[in-house]
């Protein structure tokens, strides 16, 4: 912990430039490594074997908010593709901590793509009750999916991290490239460090195995289906409910925190149609941010408000400035990904707030809270 604190405070403009360095010979190393790959006597480039091979797709965290979201996605959008097959495991068909179950269930189903959703999650209160559950449990967990995965061939996988990973003293805005030049926020390490490892891992595959592991980063993820537990949630489902059981009690919101710390949200659906680009086309070993604009960061006040509204909350809203507040901001740009996909269409962040409180009100007896 010191010594990564040390690097991480001690000269930023040469650790920049060094991992700046690394990541360029890497990228480069990348396009020779995995051009082509060996499948029984006939060799394919990168492009033939994901365009023409049966893609079977393992999603760990099959059953939780981004899940559900690819699910909808393939199959109320028609977002599968043909030659495709997807496999949506929950925390029933494997403790992904036990690298016993974990090598079951990757040899029951050899995938040949993974997309990494599986973690142990929880909002501000929670991290900061039992941070070293969070790194102990993920790092567990990513370990195992990874190794399973590499164990059973599998061509490509992609985990999801979180921009929490990010340093907490650092400028704005973060990108891909800041990953490792500091230590995260201290509220969260625990889960910070262990998602941020996996970027480590992926790097370390590459270099030994060739393997094309890759991650994306997506900002303050929210949606149907998401866990809507007011004491360990995440912010905007946790204001959800408040906003919701108050309303019903005929009680004034009360917001942790003072208001002021700003987020970037991203809709589940959005990110998900996302994820599918990047486990077919995206081919970078280096992570990606999954974000809308930096233009559309709101601040919780903003946020609760616009609960306010889609609710049609009537009551008082307060303040607990007696609560913590967090990290202030982790405004990220989504420059790569627009390179990438300049004409992608994120929806707009009321609308998608509306359907999400309107799921909630229709599934309240079954919803995770």
């Amino acid at each position: 912990m010191h010594c990564t604190r040390g690097l991480g405070q001690h000269s930023s403009q040469h650790a920049s430039l060094a991992s700046s360095l690394h990541r360029t010979r890497l990228a480069r190393k990348c396009s020779s490594k995995v051009a082509a790959f060996t499948l029984g006597n006939s060799r394919f480039s990168t492009s033939e074997l994901l365009l023409h091979a049966q893609k079977r797709v393992l999603v760990t965290g099959g059953s939780g908010l981004v899940g559900r979201a690819i699910q909808h996605v393939i199959n109320e959008e028609g977002g599968g593709k043909d030659g495709e097959e997807w496999i949506f495991l929950s925390s029933k068909d494997a403790d992904l901590m036990n690298k016993e179950e974990t090598q079951a269930v990757f040899q029951k189903h050899k995938p040949t793509h993974v997309i990494h959703l599986a973690a142990m999650v929880g909002g501000l209160f929670k991290n900061m009750r039992v941070n070293l559950d969070f790194w102990r449990n993920n790092i567990y967990i990513n370990d195992n999916v990874l190794q399973a995965a590499h164990e059973v061939d599998a061509v490509k996988v992609v985990s999801c991290l979180s921009t929490c990973i990010f340093p907490d003293k650092t400028t704005y805005p973060i990108d891909e490239t800041m990953i490792h030049n500091g230590p995260p926020h201290a509220s969260n390490f625990g889960y910070s460090y262990a998602k941020r490892m996996i970027d480590v891992h992926n790097r370390a595959y590459f270099e030994q195995y060739g393997r094309s592991y890759t991650s994306v980063i997506p900002t303050n993820v929210f949606g149907p289906h998401d866990n809507f537990n007011i004491e360990d949630g995440h912010v905007l489902p946790g204001l959800i409910h408040k906003a919701y059981r108050a309303q019903k009690e005929g009680k004034p919101l009360v917001v942790w925190g003072s208001g002021t710390p700003r987020r970037q949200f991203i809709y589940s659906l959005d990110l998900a149609r996302l994820v599918l680009w990047v486990v077919r086309d995206y081919n970078e070993v280096e992570p990606i941010i999954l974000s809308v604009g930096e233009e559309e960061e709101v601040s919780i006040k903003e946020a609760a408000e616009a609960v306010v509204r889609a609710l049609d909350f009537k009551e008082e809203v307060v303040y607990d400035t007696d609560k913590s507040d967090g990290q202030f901001k982790k405004t990220a740009s989504n420059a790569k990904l627009m390179r990438y996909l300049p004409n992608f269409a994120f929806t707009p962040f009321e609308k998608a707030l509306k359907e999400t409180c309107d799921w909630f009100v229709a599934n309240y007896d079954n919803a995770r809270k």
